[in-house]
């Protein structure tokens, strides 16, 4: 199921757009065929990403419930889902996003690695998808996208750690020294979760994308710049929408 409906077609897809595009250039139908899948599961990922952008703005009113109600987690709990459903928040919309979006960035993945690996793979296309007169695997006529890329890779993790920032909530700050009252451990694990995610993730990508190959590092680039410019778009709506509400 996975190559017929995934693998395939995208792999179809990408041959096809390599033969129409210019020069017959593989960075082109890369920075194409992200674009295209991208744009097709958006309707999903603006849901999604509205929805955090919008848990992301009335965080300081969740807070403050936590704070008021903190003696009694059932009121806490029931108090911050009626704020998340008072602004039309669904809490769990990222984790159904990550599982419809994983397949496809495994498809994408395994596309862009090893789909062009040894040429093109003949058996596996589609009868009215021709075979590109030439394949040009130099991107800008610098990048060898058949081999790896420090500077694809270095704009891969750059790039994640940006989207990464836009999309996950601020880090919660440190209680000051001088506070009376003790960072709890829970407290402690959220703010070091979020600090290892924002910054280690990028360092992840980084490293991935130059170990493997310039193009699942073009890929990654595409695809965070896209995702950078919706985060971008999708707050800039959620700002217009959230106005503080007082919990008091």
């Amino acid at each position: 199921m996975f190559n017929t409906y995934l693998y395939e077609p995208l792999y179809n897809t990408l041959v096809f757009l390599i033969g129409v595009l210019p020069g017959h250039s593989v960075g082109l139908a890369i920075i194409v065929l992200t674009i295209i899948v991208k744009l097709i599961i958006l309707p999903l990922t603006h849901k999604s990403t509205k929805s955090q952008a919008k848990m992301k703005k009335i965080e300081p009113e969740a807070q403050k419930l936590r704070e008021k109600h903190k003696n009694n987690k059932q009121v806490q709990a029931q108090q911050i889902m009626d704020l998340y459903k008072r602004h039309g928040v669904n809490p769990f919309s990222s984790c159904l996003l990550m599982l419809v979006q994983f397949p496809v960035i495994i498809a994408l993945y395994w596309v862009f690695y090893k789909g062009l690996n040894g040429g093109v793979q003949e058996e596996i296309l589609y009868s009215f998808i021709q075979y590109p007169e030439s394949i040009n695997m130099f991107f800008l006529g610098v990048f060898d996208l058949a081999g790896k890329s420090m500077i694809l890779a270095l704009l891969a993790g750059i790039t994640q750690f940006f989207q990464m920032k836009l999309a996950m909530p601020d880090i919660p700050k440190a209680k000051p020294k001088d506070s009376s009252k003790e960072p709890s451990f829970k407290e402690d694990l959220a703010r070091n979760m979020s600090l290892q995610m924002r910054y280690m993730m990028p360092i992840i990508v980084f490293v991935i994308a130059w170990q493997i190959s310039a193009a699942v590092a073009l890929y990654w680039v595409v695809s965070n710049i896209f995702s950078v410019i919706h985060e971008l778009i999708v707050k800039r709506e959620a700002d217009r929408i959230i106005n503080p509400v007082s919990t008091d």
